[in-house]
């Protein structure tokens, strides 16, 4: 079985469900309302805890400048892409938060994760090295299937 994204692009998937590739259909729209869901409470999260709203509005897409390692290759763009729109990043980064007692770093976790959510919800998954086009939640810009 093939999934093919595009042309240049083939991500196989074997018969035993060991499957490789974007999500599609009803798989695909709970993870993108999962992202929703995800900047939803982030950002309740942030107004409880009383943060800068401008802070806020100025860290929202930082985020997106990990695209920058794609200057490099597409390989290492995706592979820093990906650490940049992972929520395993931003926990990490609000335990310690609470470990070290420094309440900014909470406040950049909890946007980064709503960040995160952000892009899931439009759409925007993690990247696979094939193409900055390709990612797991499907095809994304010029060319894509939806």
């Amino acid at each position: 079985m093939s999934i093919t994204l595009t042309s240049e692009i083939h991500m196989k998937s074997s018969p035993s469900l060991n499957l490789v590739g974007p999500v599609a259909g009803e798989v695909g729209l709970i993870l993108r309302v999962e992202g929703g869901v995800a900047l939803a409470l982030l950002i309740l999260v942030y107004r409880a805890t009383g943060g800068s709203w401008w802070l806020f509005v100025a860290l929202f897409f930082v985020p997106d400048f990990t695209m920058l390692g794609y200057l490099a290759n597409r390989r290492i763009g995706a592979t820093i892409y990906n650490l940049g729109h992972t929520y395993v990043s931003p926990a990490v980064l609000a335990l310690a938060s609470v470990v070290l007692g420094t309440p900014a770093l909470w406040a950049i976790g909890v946007i980064w994760g709503a960040h995160i959510g952000f892009d899931r919800l439009m759409g925007y998954g993690l990247k696979y090295p094939q193409a900055f086009q390709a990612t797991h939640l499907g095809w994304k810009g010029k060319g894509a299937l939806v």
